[in-house]
């Protein structure tokens, strides 16, 4: 047991017994990797990250991602350590209701925390989506002499990340596009929560991230900086393939009886633990959160640094507006999430002269009508551009060779596609889509749940949205997602009923803030609603809106979504011949409806009108809230069949007989 120290391990140590009591106090965390990874995290923060602590958002700081985010206190030591606003007092109450300092890292709860993770895979992931938008940004906006953008992404994973699915696509993606700015520090500590890792884990991680492109390199003693601080030196020079560092590591350690075991992993040390640990690293074992003066004055010069690297930077970037004063108010305007004005001045309109159009092909018209108004609009498909419209024809794809491409191809990885979108949105100066056929959208769930946790605005994109896709039969046709995307807070879906509802649903995406957008659209043709007799299209931004009243006082409402809308109209006219007042409604999105003021609610659901059906081509889980005790739901309560799409229709009950007997039952 050493007694004097230099002040770079004592620096370390203070990070590990600084995790183990606040752990400890909470009585809840994730004490072991902590300890562990104090090293290779004290290597980032004093000789490699450039970043501010008095201005976390700086536009080309690096980006730092705690993918094993189980290891939390590692951060947050680092972010209160370094000068962040983050106290001792926030450290202390790790864990805590109302805390900065959550379980797990939260985007947007505690400065200095680029990304929320925690579920395995994501945070690696999120990190191809960080390079990708750092490449883009470098091409678009970088000039010889101005390296406006350089930064490079960082981060920290474990076993657990590496054996989920979404990290294996996530990797591949980024070896194939040679993102040499992303540089990944693997914790290679052999334990999970099981037990050691070579009860489920024992591939050749090294071979596995070679074969996929990547620069590899081995450190043998996680506690060895100076051999951490080289490979990170290494990668750095390597800007040709991402960078993979895999450190072996000690869970816990420093603690002499639970060092390198599992019970280090996701409980507590416990106080007696604690004691011996701080006694291992020469600390006084009855003080807590004692971090020396010398200590803290260390890391906060090293924080200090990043000021003067922000000025410089600035200083490069004034003279960069005065050369380029229109990319540079271009970037600004993104920068600030903000729409150039008249961005959506050219937005397509269709007649009913136009024959039937299928909503994914009325999507795409919108998407590239809006395209040159928006360059800071990039995204793509997993391997589905043509079928789901996704595609920008006048610009090019984002390659190796050419990283200013707006066409983003991310293969047939939904998992990897969906956690880059992420990391993509987190960069301002870029609005991310990302599309596959509804069914798909499973492979996504996670993602869409953290854009929604974070708040922040990537774009959704599914086609083929219903039993209206045909032959492909039960495994494509999706029944169960809309009902499962609507029960996700804080997710706006919007599934628009004809061609210039979904361009009015593109209109509401790109203006949204404050959460991810999802869009539904149709593989088969719809007919075009006459705006100039009927309700106009650009109510989508309301939610739901009388698309069709009746003459008189409505006797039913008739209320529907996407393909379905046409469907109740027609019911409405042969309601009206047989002499019963029906009002149509069309219901894009449940969530802007809801968003508007009662009084607005109450015009397109009057509480005396009590009859009401809906008709969806999905389950009708849901329905019931707008439907009331005295109304029904036409929709479907199993899976499809393989049949044209006609066919299934009139199979199971979307007809419009069907819908005027099920309304007429009601009165």
């Amino acid at each position: 047991m050493a007694t004097e120290k230099n002040i770079e391990h004592l620096g370390i140590d203070t990070v590990r017994v600084l995790s183990a009591d606040a752990v400890q106090k909470a009585n809840s965390g994730h004490p072991g990797t902590p300890m562990a990874l104090a090293p290779m995290a004290h290597v980032l923060w004093t000789q490699y990250m450039r970043y501010n602590p008095k201005n976390p958002d700086w536009a080309n700081r690096d980006r730092f991602i705690l993918s094993a985010g189980h290891a939390c206190m590692l951060q947050y030591s680092f972010l209160y350590l370094t000068g962040y606003d983050l106290s001792m007092d926030d450290i202390k109450n790790f864990r805590q209701l109302h805390s900065k300092t959550a379980g797990h890292p939260e985007h947007g709860l505690c400065p200095g925390i680029e990304v929320t993770t925690g579920p395995l895979g994501q945070g690696f992931a999120n990190g191809v989506g960080f390079a990708i938008a750092q490449k883009h940004l470098a091409a678009r906006y970088n000039k010889p002499g101005y390296d406006v953008f350089d930064y490079h992404v960082y981060a920290i994973c474990s076993d657990g990340d590496l054996m989920e699915g979404v990290a294996s696509e996530a990797a591949s993606l980024a070896g194939h596009l040679q993102l040499g700015n992303m540089i990944y520090l693997y914790d290679d500590n052999h334990i999970s929560i099981e037990g050691d890792t070579d009860i489920t884990f024992n591939e050749d991680v090294a071979a596995r991230f070679r074969a996929y492109g990547w620069h590899v390199q081995e450190v043998a003693d996680g506690n060895d900086i100076e051999a951490i601080s080289i490979a990170v030196r290494n990668a750095r020079a390597e800007v040709s393939k991402p960078s993979l560092i895999k450190v072996r590591t000690q869970i816990a350690y420093g603690s002499p009886n639970k060092a390198n075991t599992a019970g280090a992993h996701g409980s507590p040390l416990g106080a007696d633990e604690v004691k011996l640990v701080k006694q291992f690293f020469g600390f006084d074992p009855e003080k807590s959160f004692d971090v020396s003066d010398d200590v803290l004055k260390y890391y906060r010069a090293a924080g200090a640094k990043g000021a003067p690297m922000e000025e410089e930077w600035n200083k490069l970037y004034a003279k960069y507006k005065a050369e380029f004063p229109e990319l540079a108010a271009e970037l600004e305007l993104a920068g600030k999430e903000e729409l150039p004005e008249g961005w959506d001045a050219n937005l397509p309109v269709f007649k009913p002269e136009d024959g039937k159009i299928a909503t994914r092909v009325a999507s795409g018209k919108a998407l590239n009508a809006v395209a040159d108004k928006l360059p800071h609009l990039i995204g793509g498909a997993a391997d589905l551009a043509p079928s789901t419209d996704t595609l920008l024809k006048k610009y090019e794809s984002f390659t190796v060779e050419h990283r200013a491409g707006r066409n983003f191809h991310f293969g047939i990885r939904e998992h990897a596609m969906g956690s880059a979108l992420n990391g993509m949105a987190l960069t301002k100066g870029v609005i991310p889509y990302g599309a596959t056929f509804l069914i798909f959208s499973e492979y996504m769930r996670p993602p869409i749940r953290l854009a929604a946790i974070m708040k922040i605005r990537p774009i959704f994109v599914y086609t083929h949205d219903s039993i209206g896709l045909g032959e492909d039969g039960t495994t494509h046709q999706p029944v169960e997602q809309l009902a499962s995307l609507r029960s996700i807070p804080n997710v706006t879906i919007i599934r628009p009923a004809d061609a210039n509802e979904s361009v009015q649903a593109w209109r509401t995406a790109i203006a949204h803030k404050g959460g991810p957008v999802v869009l539904v659209f149709t593989r088969q043709g719809l007919p075009v609603i006459d705006q100039d007799k009927y309700a106009k299209a650009d109510n989508v931004a309301k939610g739901a809106y009388v698309l069709s009243d009746s003459d008189g006082e409505p006797q039913v409402i008739l209320m529907a979504t996407g393909s379905e809308v046409s469907l109740i109209m027609q019911a409405q006219e042969q309601l009206k011949a047989e002499g019963i007042n029906a009002r149509v409604v069309s219901m894009p999105s449940w969530e802007l409806f809801e968003k508007q003021s009662a009084e607005y609610k109450a015009s397109v659901f009057p509480k005396n009108i009590r009859k009401r059906l809906a008709v969806e081509a999905a389950s009708p889980m849901g329905w019931h809230k707008y439907v009331t005790d005295e109304g029904d739901v036409i929709g479907m309560t199993t899976f499809g069949e393989s049949a044209p799409a006609d066919q299934l229709f009139k199979e199971f009950g979307f007809t419009v007989d069907n819908v005027v007997a099920r309304a007429k039952a009601l009165l």
